[in-house]
């Protein structure tokens, strides 16, 4: 399996490119304060699981979901701030931490799985 056919790793890049879209209209102060925290906490969550995925032992790449997890616990303050401070609208927000709890659920599962079978890795194809 390629990392790009994880479940997990496409919502979380998926994540990162919406909130990429929140943030980058934004002005310089917002985005230098609050909006690089939140595309750094996002762009992390994905990035943990393809460094984990590639250190193709079971121990590291648990670590590194549990840095991802960490990541998307984060994502979801910065998001609860930016829509505390009025910069993205309620809609917005519930669309972003529904997928924050989507990933979480399916990150969460992948977690118990990492060790217990071989991930049969085939970057050939």
């Amino acid at each position: 399996m390629k990392l790009e056919e994880l479940q997990i790793y496409q919502l979380a890049m998926s994540l990162g490119e919406k909130v990429w879209t929140v943030v980058e209209p934004w002005g310089y102060f917002l985005k230098d304060t609050l909006g690089k925290q939140l595309v750094r906490a996002t762009d992390s969550i994905a990035a943990n699981i393809a460094e984990g995925y590639g250190r193709f032992h079971f121990k590291e790449n648990l670590n590194f979901c549990f840095y991802s997890r960490g990541s998307l616990q984060e994502t979801r303050t910065w998001l609860t701030k930016a829509r505390n401070r009025n910069l993205i609208e309620t809609e917005k927000f519930e669309e972003l931490t529904q997928l924050c709890d989507q990933l979480s659920i399916k990150l969460n599962n992948y977690i118990k799985t990492i060790g217990k079978t071989p991930l049969k890795l085939n970057d050939n194809k």
